[in-house]
Order: structure tokens, then sequence, then C-alpha cells
């Protein structure tokens, strides 16, 4: 069972969209689509919660769009809740860097914020982008995860 906790702090401001719940749903879908049964947390945050993160975790002072914290890659071992379940970690976005970007690039701010869930999910599971032929697969993994975040379920 896959269970997704999202949640929100961003400096008293009501986060509206992309709502709570769909960021869970989303996130659920990604999680099915690689086969993947586990615990996940997700922040949305504003720009001063993320550039504290940044810098206290990275050294890098400044927002940044999306961080994640796997607690898997630390420890070697695939933690697990007090029910049993895996524990992925933490995906933490910036609300406020993602409606920038979303512009900049000309993306739809929930589109912006599924891809950047998307991202932080994969690093969570191990991909890097460091390379070309990492850029490359994570690319095409996030495509796919985007892909399967954005279908609607069927009912039958």
């Amino acid at each position: 069972m896959t269970v997704v906790r999202v949640r929100r702090l961003a400096a008293g401001r009501r986060v509206a969209r992309p709502t709570l719940r769909t960021v869970a749903e989303r996130a659920r879908r990604m999680l099915r689509e690689v086969r993947v049964s586990a615990e996940l947390s997700v922040l949305l945050c504003g720009d001063r919660t993320i550039r504290a993160l940044n810098r206290d975790w990275r050294g890098r002072d400044r927002p940044t769009d999306v961080l994640s914290f796997a607690l898997e890659e630390a420890s070697g071992q695939r933690p697990r809740s007090a029910k049993g379940r895996r524990q992925l970690g933490d995906v933490v976005i910036s609300l406020q860097t993602a409606r920038r970007e979303a512009a900049a690039w000309n993306e739809g701010y929930d589109a912006h914020v599924t891809r950047l869930l998307a991202h932080g999910l994969l690093h969570l599971l191990g991909h890097g982008h460091r390379t070309a032929p990492q850029r490359r697969r994570m690319d095409a993994l996030t495509d796919r995860l985007i892909l399967a975040a954005s279908r609607r379920r069927r009912r039958g």
C-alpha cells in the first residue's frame, strides 16, 4: 500500500493550486507507474524555506525549485515505517520558484509542479543527472511519470 503525505508550509498563504489532494494523487500514480509501494512525504513551501534547506544541506544559499531527501540513500538500507511500509523520503517543492519557472518556460503552473514532483521522486529512487546518458534517462523517466500522473483512472 502506498501512502503519500503532502503538507504545506507557505508563510501563511493558502495552497490553492495545485491542491494538496491533487499532488498526493499524482504522486500515487507516479509510484504505481514505477511499481513502488512506499511512504512518501511531499512538502509544498516557499522560497524562504527551500533556501534554508538548500543552504543547510547542500551549502547553496539560494532558493531552488525542488529538493529530495532520500532515507535509503544515507543508510544503504530500506527503512520501514511502524506499519512495515518502505519509506522513500521527502520531496520539497518551492511553489514560488515553480510559478516563476513555469512562466519563464511557458509551461502551465500545475504541469510544472507535476514535473518537479516527478524529478524529486526519481532522485528518491536513486536516479541522477550528472552525465549526459543519466540526463537522457532521467528526462525520459520524468516524461513517463508525468504521463502516468495525468491519466485518469478508469472506473469499472
